[in-house]
């Protein structure tokens, strides 16, 4: 076997996708191709155990304990290569397929649904215990070191299969399910780790014959498939080596766990830390926090945990240090409401009743005090959905845009559908979006996220979309959207939602005129969106570290993987052998 380089580049494939499940597979493909252990000259030739399972056969049919078997052909066309000693054969030729017991109705047996069979090699099935009478019909026989094969998708492709173990009893019975073989000197667990191999279930995935979530591999395919049989010594070695190699993998795994753990603890804390900020320690903790950037990162669920931890930090004063000489938001707020009436006026647009008297409204004090919390209707001059109107959707036409073209800070007009023109110009009747407009969806598993409108893209949109105008000339729509995608805006939308439930429910449009908005200064607005940009693109650029540092390790390990699966060398082998 060629897996020493493999070992010893383990730390830097270690956090390679799936890197463990991938190792368990390659330690199952190695040991059915005669890989993982060396071939032992004095060991009898499988040839040799096929003839003596040839008479144990006979012996069995002649005493009546078995009924004659089906006809057989020899194995053809071979799927790799195997040692010299090892001979290909067929799960009928070694075993007894679905074996029946006979046992008297009161003696108390085992009974083993399919959930209590296990895909992961090395872990021993459950059983309930019965009356044999209760489930001697109607379900599959075995019996103590029978193996069994789950038949049926998904069961299958995820390598249900096993030795079946400490039955009450004795013998058992269970799903109907599967398929079983009683072996005939050979070691049940060898067979069980070629049933659980890549080979063999890839393989067979294609030959499952029936109707979709109701496929099953087939007999023929159980029964009469190559199956490369080692002597019976090495199939002892085998089992042996892969016990203690998948051992191996149960460390490797629980010690990569408990890095984890100790990472995502880590993680939490300092993020915790910023998030619920002392102001005598906020600034050593979020430079901390910068500094310990590659190391809190290490899979992409972190980074997306930062990512909320920015905009949490920005929509509450805790990201840009304030200005004393910036305008406070008191003042801009008079702007705001100047410019409101004008571009209203200018475009034809009329008032809307508040949604909550001005007595309702009670201030938050956990912002700085430049700053003010305003409802949206304060500062929006337009708060409207699209139209009510069942769409007629054509071939061709005018664009008509849905919740689907909307994501956090992104605004995707690119797959949309079609309207006529006489519809399109009904449908944007007082609902006539432009550039720096903000789009937010209303319903749906997406409810709440925000994009600003950044071309001069022309469409009509449905009822699940809100279009939102505010004066940018006095707002930074940028800021407005990073509130609305943060963590707190995020709550508001949810929290508002009625119906179905988040993902199905709808967003009100006069609960959206009451979201309470954290109101910085305007040029701190400008400063924290700059510092948001400049944030996401580390985090971009973390994301893309992971990414390739992922390929790279998973390059590694195929390269790895290819290399241990390589021929060994003729001479080497005969000293391994010696």
């Amino acid at each position: 076997m060629n897996a020493e380089r493999l070992l010893q580049h383990y730390e830097q494939i270690a956090y390679a996708p799936d890197a463990i499940a991938r190792l368990r597979r390659f330690i199952l493909d190695l040991a059915v191709r005669g890989k993982l252990v060396p071939q032992s000259f004095g060991d009898e030739p499988a040839s040799e155990l096929l003839k003596r399972i040839a008479e144990e056969k006979a012996r069995l049919l002649k005493a009546g304990e078995i009924r004659t078997p089906k006809p057989f052909s020899a194995v053809v066309d071979v799927p790799f290569s195997i040692p010299s000693n090892w001979s290909w054969t067929q799960i009928a030729e070694i075993g007894i397929i679905s074996p029946r017991n006979d046992a008297p109705d009161a003696l108390e047996a085992s009974f083993v649904p399919m959930p209590l069979i296990a895909a992961e090699y090395g872990v021993v099935n459950g059983h309930e215990v019965r009356t044999w009478g209760e489930i001697k019909k109607g379900y599959t026989h075995f019996a103590e070191g029978d193996v069994g094969l789950a038949k049926i998708t998904p069961c299958f492709e995820n390598g249900k299969s096993t030795v079946f173990r400490n039955l009450t009893g004795g013998i058992g019975s269970g799903t109907t399910e599967l398929h079983v073989v009683r072996p005939l000197l050979v070691v049940a667990d060898y067979i069980l780790l070629f049933w659980k191999s890549p080979h063999f279930i890839e393989t067979g995935i294609p030959k499952m014959t029936g109707t979709a979530g109701q496929k099953r591999v087939p007999t023929d395919y159980f029964a009469y498939s190559p199956f490369p049989l080692p002597p019976l010594d090495e199939q002892h070695r085998i089992v042996a080596k892969v016990d203690e190699l998948m051992a191996l993998c149960d460390e490797l795994e629980a010690a990569r766990t408990e890095r984890e753990t100790k990472r995502d603890r880590l993680t939490a804390a300092s993020l915790a830390r910023l998030n619920t900020p002392d102001p005598e320690t906020f600034r050593d903790a979020a430079r901390f926090a910068l500094d310990a950037l590659p190391a809190l990162t290490a899979r992409p669920d972190q980074i997306k945990q930062l990512r909320q931890t920015i905009l949490n930090l920005a929509v509450r004063g805790k990201l840009v240090p304030q200005d004393p000489s910036d305008e406070p938001a008191g003042e801009l707020l008079k702007r705001i409401s100047s410019e409101k009436k004008r571009l209203m006026a200018e475009k034809g647009i009329r008032g809307q009743k508040p949604a909550l008297p001005a007595e309702n409204f009670e201030l938050d004090t956990d912002i700085p005090a430049t700053w003010q919390h305003v409802y949206l209707q304060d500062i929006a001059y337009q708060i409207t959905d699209g139209t009510h109107l069942t769409p007629k959707y054509t071939e061709t036409g005018k664009p008509f845009l849905s919740a689907q073209n909307v994501k956090p800070f992104r605004f995707m007009p690119g797959k949309h559908r079609f309207v006529s023109e006489q519809d399109f110009d009904s449908y944007r009747a007082n609902r006539r979006p432009e550039r720096g407009d903000i789009l937010l969806t209303r319903v749906g598993a997406g409810i709440g996220e925000a994009a600003v409108l950044d071309s001069d893209f022309e469409f009509a949109f449905y009822v699940s979309l809100c279009l939102i105008k505010v004066p940018t000339s006095c707002i930074n729509v940028e800021y407005l959207v990073l509130w609305l995608n943060s963590p707190e805006g995020r709550d508001s939308s949810s929290s508002r939602t009625y119906g179905k439930g988040a993902s199905q429910g709808n967003l009100n449009l006069g609960l959206i005129r009451t979201f309470k908005i954290p109101l910085p200064p305007l040029a701190e607005q400008n400063r924290i969106v700059a510092t948001v940009d400049e944030l996401m693109a580390l985090c971009d650029q973390l994301e893309t570290s992971l990414a390739s540092a992922d390929e790279t390790r998973k390059k590694l390990l195929d390269t790895l993987l290819a290399e241990a699966l390589a021929p060994v060398d003729a001479d080497a082998l005969q000293e391994a052998a010696e």
